[in-house]
């Protein structure tokens, strides 16, 4: 499997909070053939190892998150209709007219649809949809259709929406953070093709549970302990509309990865990245970045891991047409390898 390929299988997998199973088995087939060792943790969270051929090496995580937004079933009524809660940050106001898939113990992936009624019908033409008034049909006329279909109270629905190619960006659901998921398995593609030997071993990282708590990143750092852990996720391209670059700093699509400098960023790691790209002409931005990412499971983990991230800009985070550029993916692989290959001799992390 070529690395295109890779991506849109893997994207397209189905990777719902607490249930990533597809997509990580997608994704660890396929980074199998570029690393030494693959494991697993009781949650989910999938790793293989580059081994270096140290004694007592030190260890470097590379890391990004595989789970993707979703609902819960929370309700069936009498008349089979379906209600949801929140599974991570789903947007309620994008809901209604999207196709889902409801995720069952006995019948696998059953269809649905977010319903809304015509807006000439709604007494407020102006009315918002909102999770009190939000609802999933199933094309079922009662609660005992809907059990027979092997729909029941606490099923994981996702959209059901596929990657595609617009003009210079990837667009779809859940490149929050699957394109991640992608850029550190590229990560090892590379390493290994080019027979680039690391002096430390090499954890590559796809953590579940990022949206609802950061969880699976605070569990597999207190696991591996390593001494460094580079992160990749999304950020905000704020050079759209209803974005307020005062605020939230200027980032624009297609010129390269984004540098965050919040507090737990590393001031180390971050001049590790800026003349890493200013020395091989790699494109980045600045960014003042979030404290809501897996960064802060390896700051709060074992007494502080030294950690920063490299982020891919995305537009529209959180729907079913999430855009990245593909310069800014290159620019973040890029970015990644130099900075492993640069490692021991612009930090003192690892001496």
């Amino acid at each position: 499997m070529v690395s295109k390929e890779f991506l849109y299988e893997y994207l397209n997998a189905y990777s719902p909070v607490a249930q990533e199973g597809e997509g990580q088995k997608v994704w660890t087939d396929y980074i199998s053939n570029y690393v030494d060792e693959i494991h697993h943790d009781h949650y989910g969270t999938a790793y293989g190892i580059v081994k270096s051929g140290v004694e007592q090496p030190k260890k470097v995580v590379i890391e990004a998150h595989c789970d993707e937004i979703s609902w819960m079933i929370s309700h069936i009524d009498s008349d089979g209709y379906v209600y949801v809660v929140r599974h991570g940050g789903s947007d309620h106001q994008i809901a209604p007219s999207k196709t889902v898939v409801v995720h069952t113990r006995k019948h696998g992936k059953v269809k649905g649809v977010f319903g809304w009624p015509a807006i000439h019908v709604r007494k407020d033409k102006e009315q918002h949809p909102s999770l009190d008034n939000i609802f999933i049909d199933v094309a079922a006329h009662s609660k005992d259709e809907v059990a027979e279909m092997g729909i029941e109270v606490g099923n994981i629905v996702t959209f059901d929406d596929q990657l595609f190619e617009m003009g210079d960006y990837y667009v779809g659901k859940a490149l929050d953070n699957k394109i991640g998921g992608y850029i550190i398995a590229e990560v090892a593609r590379r390493l290994k093709e080019d027979g680039v030997k690391l002096p430390f071993d090499l954890y590559v990282v796809n953590s579940v549970q990022e949206e609802v708590g950061l969880y699976g990143a605070r569990m597999i750092a207190n696991n591996i302990k390593p001494d460094v852990a580079l992160v990749t996720d999304v950020c905000h391209i704020t050079k759209s509309p209803m974005y307020n670059v005062k605020k939230d700093a200027e980032t624009i699509g297609g010129k390269g990865c984004a540098i965050e400098h919040t507090a737990q960023n590393h001031r180390q790691l971050i001049e590790l990245f800026r003349e890493c790209g200013d020395e091989k002409g790699i494109d980045y931005q600045l960014t003042i970045g979030s404290y809501g990412n897996d960064t802060m499971g390896f700051f709060l983990a074992d007494g502080g891991i030294p950690t920063a991230i490299i982020a891919t800009p995305l537009k529209y985070m959180h729907t079913t047409v999430e855009m990245a550029h593909k310069n800014d993916v290159e620019s973040v692989i890029k970015m990644f390898i130099e900075s492993l290959k640069n490692l021991n001799d612009k930090t003192t992390f690892l001496k």
